[in-house]
């Protein structure tokens, strides 16, 4: 009973945790003294399962600069990936997107009336921070900038971004637009579901010429895409009330790690500060393969003596992100829908639950290897002359 009571506190957590998108806050495993951070906000994120490494003033909020262009790239992706809209869609820029290009402002260099495609858009938003590209974007996918900050705002509270409030969809600073180093991880994360977007803010340089007399030249603003090993992306922004702020992501060998900065008073210490984080990181965690597809989990038995079972199997690949030297154990149980009559073969029948110590890391749809029935009439009937004659005995 008492086994029964941990585990079901386990599920509430973790159907807790799915509802609200939350990474788990976990009080951070140390605030080295050899890591000095200069920003007056930080945070080390290991994104695979949330965990918090490294923490300072996460809550405080701040004005994001252009790192707000993290939710316009997460929503871009979503309509993208839900069939709404396609890369290849054409849109015609507006007088309104290209003002917000002008003025010594991060700039694509988009004329009025000028027609570029959704990607384009978005390699000017993720590698020049173009908050002309990002206005067309916002208009084209909300009807209207101001449509679009809604859309913000909502996904905002549905991913739990309990420190952010979005004035706008570039980061020109705005009275009350506002979020905070935590949230920021929490929007990277989710941005970080959709991988595509790593083939754009991973590039460090890129040409636009099709349709125009002048080529549009982009240049990352993300400088550690070039300095530092496996950066792929994912915002950098400044303005004078900001200062330097980045959402930084980096792999080394199937490792990633997530540094956010704010408020440092230079981009060197920005860099730096987000350098040291994620190398940190990366001294602290290492991969080990868990599951391989097809990979055989668990005999499961439809009948006391056995003779009626199928083959359980992983539906994918698994590897888990675990702490170097740490002693917890990754286990494996298999958990069956409701029983069936019949299973078929290659049907989903279950999840495998892995466990990194005590706590669920993640649940793999588990398949059956065979057609098999639980059990036939003669079963039933076998089964009952036996009851019978242990009951006369």
């Amino acid at each position: 009973m008492k086994k029964n009571s941990k585990f079901i506190l386990s599920s509430v957590l973790i159907f807790c945790f799915l509802i609200q998108f939350k990474p788990i806050i976990a009080k951070a495993e140390t605030n080295d003294e050899n890591i000095k951070i200069e920003a007056k906000s930080a945070l080390l994120m290991e994104p695979e399962s949330g965990k918090i490494i490294f923490d300072k003033n996460s809550h405080e909020k701040f004005a994001p600069a252009s790192v707000t262009k993290i939710m316009t790239m997460l929503l871009t992706m979503e309509n993208v990936d839900k069939g709404k809209i396609k890369l290849s869609d054409k849109v015609t820029v507006s007088e309104n997107a290209k003002k917000m290009g002008q003025g010594g402002n991060s700039s694509m260099l988009l004329d009025t009336g000028e027609v570029r495609t959704v990607e384009e858009l978005l390699k000017g938003v993720a590698i020049a921070s173009g908050n002309d590209a990002a206005v067309a974007l916002a208009e084209y996918i909300g009807g209207s900038e101001e449509n679009f900050v809604v859309m913000m705002n909502k996904k905002a509270k549905e991913l739990g971004m309990k420190d952010t409030t979005f004035k706008n969809c570039h980061g020109i600073s705005a009275e009350g637009h506002l979020t905070s180093a935590c949230d920021i991880s929490i929007m990277s994360r989710e941005l970080l579901k959709h991988p595509k977007i790593l083939k754009y803010t991973g590039t460090y340089m890129e040409t636009i010429s099709e349709g125009r007399k002048s080529p549009i030249g982009l240049v990352n603003h993300n400088k550690l895409v070039r300095f530092f090993k496996g950066c792929d992306g994912l915002k950098t922004g400044f303005t004078n009330e900001a200062k330097y702020c980045i959402s930084a992501t980096a792999k080394r060998d199937g490792v990633r790690m997530l540094a956010i900065i704010m408020g440092a008073p230079t981009y060197k210490v920005r860099n730096r500060d987000a350098s040291m984080l994620m190398n940190y990181g990366f001294s602290k965690f290492e991969i080990k393969k868990v599951l391989t597809k097809g990979q055989t989990v668990d005999t499961i038995k439809l009948n006391k003596k056995g003779s009626r079972f199928f083959i359980a199997k992983s539906s994918k690949n698994l590897s888990a992100i675990v702490e170097k030297g740490s002693n917890s154990k990754i286990t494996k149980k298999c958990v069956i829908n409701k029983k069936k009559k019949e299973y078929k073969k290659g049907e989903i029948v279950g999840n495998c639950e892995v466990y990194i110590g005590d706590k669920l890391y993640t649940k793999i749809p588990i398949y059956s290897d065979r057609d098999v029935r639980a059990y036939t009439i003669f079963d039933n009937i076998k089964l009952n002359f036996s009851k019978l004659f242990d009951f006369a005995v």
